[in-house]
């Protein structure tokens, strides 16, 4: 008997649980839809809760040492307590809403180079938290943010890679505690001019906050990377305008203003 609650205590033969998604694809601000299966052990427990959480991979800037750790940044509980007896099977339908600001993990059916992103399921019996199952998410652009990513890629410009920063943008409204930036190495008709251009997207159910970013090229610019433009675009107008033309002549204007351009 002691043996027996000596292994219960370490969560020998206890409940298993699987989360299977429906779609494992979604957009910022939509849905990720599935089902939680919680599998009884070999004896009787009480369930505290069970827990979604999504989480991606953050850099974190410290000084002289940079490091990578994995971050929770959105969850929700999607049961209270209940009672799971040995060998039953309890099933948990579930919908989980997609935060505005989520970063983005594909492009044109590519997966960015640097990111990750998991919807992890949390079971917590007797004040015991079990991380439980992980399950790889896919984040597809908004339809504005491909238009404006399809727009640079016309202009010549190659996606470089993609990460996660901790921190918060100046004169940004930003609600999660850090922001994606995506590179993508210098076209051609720019490549005098800069190293690469990284560009950051800041959504919310009406608009996005759109900031570029040119890594300096000479040492015209100050060390690192100085804020190269900011801009805003509704959602519900960015199919009006042609992004080719637009930022060809913002990237354009700008480098010659900063002399780096002829």
């Amino acid at each position: 008997m002691v043996f027996k609650r000596l292994m219960k205590a370490m969560g020998v033969g206890g409940p298993s649980v699987e989360t299977v998604l429906a779609d494992p694809n979604c957009r910022p601000g939509g849905q990720l839809e599935g089902r939680i299966q919680v599998l009884g052990g070999d004896h009787q427990v009480d369930i505290d809760h069970v827990t979604l959480g999504l989480v991606t991979r953050v850099e974190v800037e410290s000084g002289d040492n940079d490091y990578d750790t994995t971050q929770e940044f959105h969850r929700q509980q999607v049961t209270g307590a209940f009672q799971l007896e040995p060998g039953q099977r309890y099933d948990i339908p579930f919908r989980f809403a997609v935060p505005w600001e989520t970063p983005v993990t594909e492009l044109y059916g590519q997966h960015l180079h640097g990111m990750t992103m998991g919807l992890r399921t949390e079971l917590e019996v007797a004040r015991a938290v079990d991380k439980g199952d992980l399950d790889a998410v896919s984040v597809h652009p908004l339809p504005a943010q491909e238009r404006l990513l399809d727009a640079l890629l016309r202009l010549g410009f190659r996606f470089a890679r993609a990460d996660v920063e901790r921190g918060h943008i100046y004169g940004v409204r930003q609600t999660l505690p850090f922001y994606q930036e995506i590179e993508f190495s210098a076209a051609p008709r720019y490549a005098r001019s800069m190293n690469q251009l990284e560009v950051t997207f800041i959504a919310d159910e009406r608009q996005m906050q759109v900031v570029l970013e040119v890594d300096k090229r000479g040492g015209v610019f100050t060390e690192g990377r100085d804020a190269f433009g900011r801009f805003t675009v509704d959602h519900a107008t960015a199919d009006r305008t042609d992004w080719t033309t637009e930022l060809d002549n913002w990237l354009r204007q700008s480098l010659t203003r900063r002399g780096l351009f002829s």
